[in-house]
């Protein structure tokens, strides 16, 4: 295989998980090596988990906390199961492996749970990202890319959604953990020179994907005949975007880090950029599907009719979102090929493979 990049020691957390389980996987086929490292905790089913690491060849008979777990199908491939609370594991991690790239994907995610259960989402939300940040510090990185959310928009009406826009007017306490993880990259940056890069995430979908998001939630219902909880009424719009190009854009962002620039103009500020070597990206389909267009193409998929319960709009939710992805286009090239149709049709496959239906 020709690499298009020289070979990297990656530290992505979270691939365990929906989106670094699939960014493991491309690293380790582009011929790099990855540290993974995941908490392993019970918000939704941990079989799925377990089972997205059998996949990437981590036998679940050898995960256990605190142990470094060998791929049997990655040579290059390393899983350890630990908290990111636990502040003297994480330094001890950096300074045993001394990563190249840190992408930090794990977090507590889920905007309805951080209505019922606040204090998860800061315990894992804030003082995990810290104890990254003072380890980035401590055992110097080449960048560091983290996972923030389109969420962070709140209350923002112009769409597409900018980065250049100022997004203080969150709805839910998920958003206001990631936009304050925004603002302590953006201090690292500024104290230290850590290389970061904040991407503001716009509803990925797929196959392996969380079992609390609305594609899995509607396929289950579906396929067992039961109603399914349509909110504002179905008018609600998603700039949903398909794993593969979700992670293609994170690898490729991830070879670029920012840089320090002393010209920038405080005056007026853009909340995206910085003097500092800090950045803000949109990364998503830019292209918002309506969400009965959405049901529609999954009852193609699945042969079947749903059943709709339509319901008023949830607390912490918003009617739409699109993504602005022209900064992260320009920087990479980065262009989503996946169609909601096509991407629906590979989730159901997945689906009914993995759960023998």
């Amino acid at each position: 295989m020709i690499m298009e990049h020289p070979e990297k020691h990656f530290l992505v957390t979270g691939t365990a998980g929906f989106i670094g389980f699939h960014l493991a996987n491309l690293l380790l086929e582009g011929g790099h090596r990855v540290t993974g490292l995941d908490q392993i905790n019970d918000y939704y089913d941990p079989d799925l988990k377990y089972a997205r690491l059998e996949s990437a060849g981590i036998p679940r008979e050898q995960v256990q906390p605190g142990v470094m777990v060998k791929s049997r199908k990655y040579p290059a491939y390393n899983f350890l199961q630990m908290d990111l609370e636990d502040k003297k594991g994480v330094m001890r991690l950096f300074e045993e492996h001394r990563p190249q790239i840190v992408v930090h994907l794990a977090a507590q995610a889920g905007v309805r749970y951080s209505l019922t259960h606040p204090h998860v989402y800061l315990s894992s939300n804030m003082e995990g990202f810290l104890n990254i940040l003072e380890a980035c510090r401590t055992f110097p990185v080449e960048h560091l890319v983290y996972a923030s959310s389109s969420s962070v928009y709140g209350l923002n009406k112009k769409m597409p959604f900018s980065e250049h826009v100022p997004v203080d007017h969150p709805v839910s306490l998920y958003a206001t953990t990631k936009r304050a993880n925004e603002l302590m990259a953006h201090t690292y940056s500024h104290l230290f020179g850590i290389p970061t890069t904040g991407l503001r995430f716009f509803t990925v979908y797929g196959p392996w994907g969380r079992p609390d998001m609305a594609l899995f939630l509607f396929t289950e219902r579906i396929l067992r005949g039961k109603p399914i909880d349509v909110y504002n009424h179905g008018k609600m719009e998603r700039d949903f975007t398909y794993v593969e190009d979700i992670v293609k854009g994170v690898e490729a962002v991830s070879y670029l880090p920012p840089e320090r620039n002393d010209a920038w103009d405080a005056s007026p500020v853009d909340p995206a950029r910085s003097s500092a070597p800090y950045r803000i990206l949109n990364i998503g389909h830019s292209s918002p599907v309506p969400l009965m267009d959405f049901i529609r193409a999954l009852e193609e998929a699945l042969g079947k009719k749903a059943v709709l319960n339509k319901m008023p709009m949830q607390p912490g939710d918003v009617p739409a979102t699109w993504a602005d992805v022209s900064e992260l286009t320009r920087l990479t090239g980065y262009r989503p090929s996946t169609d909601v149709y096509t991407g629906i049709h590979r989730f159901v496959e997945w689906y009914r493979e993995y759960y023998k239906v």
